[in-house]
């Protein structure tokens, strides 16, 4: 009998031999959500019987941002330029064999930015510890891809990391499923739908034992994002190319990388001359939507020389969490001031959004 791995090889063969085309798509979608269902059930007997050592990473600060990229390619030297971390750094491969932590402080936010082991093709499947590294891309905020000016295989890294289930620069579709005890399984449609149909939807989820139920469907999705859906381990990570060793290569072989590189955004960088190192850090900035906040005493005054950072899009109950648990139980009230108030001093609730810039009272039981 077949192994799961070999199921799976056998399954991406045919795949790979088979042309896309309106004709193939439900044969090919079926192909898909079966390699998918089977590689979680690898992953699931891999874990049960226990993994390799792993790299423990404890996350601080405001935000974590990975540097993924393959050896080489200066991870360790855009590190040491941006943080306080002191990488080690040389000129032969693998010279970073764990992950080093370093801090970013920039514009009053505390961020935290991982140098990890360069990872190779096939890191997806294991190979130089890809799983572990990939493992810890999987929880930051946001990925750096580094690349060097004469290796720029950036679809080999988002090759890699797609296989493991990260997302890039994508969000999850619009899917709700609600599964029954019988009935058959039912599609609801809010838009129409041009990149697959309802039967295929339905082949899709009984790939993954799914009988009955009822699937809701409110954009135009692919067979691919009902396939992440049903998976429920993908992550969904902002992502930035940089490009490195600029110094090595002429501004028109830079500009011709990015026009390769498509709707990519391009950070060009010299991290050994330290060029394009605050137009980094701004980039890290703006993907992660950090926003200022200042918090108000009762009967005093906001300390506008020292905001609190938090997401953009955090609500009044998030800010209370970062600061206390137990403010969120003892909550009275909040007054707010700013973009996100009606008038100044408004009175809001825990469900209160705060935007850039806004001054906060929250008033508690004692």
């Amino acid at each position: 009998m077949s192994t799961i791995e070999e199921r799976i090889k056998e399954l991406e063969e045919e795949i790979a031999r088979t042309e896309y085309n309106k004709a193939t798509q439900h044969h090919i979608g079926r192909l898909k959500a079966r390699i998918a269902f089977l590689k979680e059930q690898l992953e699931k007997r891999r874990s049960a019987k226990g993994g390799g050592k792993g790299y423990a990473v404890k996350k601080s600060g405001n935000a974590t941002v990975g540097l993924v990229g393959f050896p080489s390619v200066g991870k360790s030297t855009i590190l040491n330029k941006i943080t306080d971390a002191e990488s080690e750094v040389g000129a032969y491969h693998f010279t970073t064999l764990d992950i080093v932590p370093g801090v970013m402080e920039y514009k009053h936010a505390k961020i935290q930015i991982l140098d990890m082991p360069g990872i190779i093709r096939g890191a997806s499947g294991g190979k130089g510890r890809g799983k572990e590294v990939i493992s810890v891309a999987r929880s930051v905020d946001l990925i750096l891809l580094i690349l060097d000016v004469f290796e720029t295989n950036l679809d080999v890294l988002t090759e890699e990391l797609e296989s493991a289930g990260v997302r890039l620069n994508k969000r999850p579709a619009d899917i709700t499923l609600t599964k029954t005890d019988r009935g058959g399984i039912t599609v609801n449609t809010t838009v129409e739908l041009t990149k697959m149909d309802i039967e295929l939807a339905e082949d899709i989820l009984k790939e993954y034992g799914i009988v009955n139920g009822t699937l809701v469907i409110r954009e135009d999705i692919t067979e691919d994002d009902l396939i992440d859906f049903l998976a429920g381990n993908r992550v969904y990570t902002k992502a930035i190319a940089v490009l490195n060793k600029i110094d090595l290569v002429t501004p028109e072989y830079v500009e011709k990388l990015r026009n390769r590189f498509g709707g990519w955004k391009i950070i060009p960088v010299s991290a050994e001359k330290g060029t394009g190192m605050e137009e980094l850090k701004e980039a890290i900035y703006q993907n992660l939507e950090l926003i200022n906040i200042y918090l108000k005493p009762q009967g005093g005054k906001a300390d506008l020389d020292e905001p609190l950072v938090v997401k953009k899009g955090s609500t009044v109950e998030m800010v209370c969490n970062s600061l206390n648990r137990d403010f969120v139980e003892k909550f009275r009230y909040a007054r707010v001031w700013g973009k996100s108030a009606k008038f100044d001093g408004q009175q809001v609730g825990l469900n209160h959004v705060v935007e850039d810039g806004d001054i906060l009272n929250i008033v508690v039981r004692h």
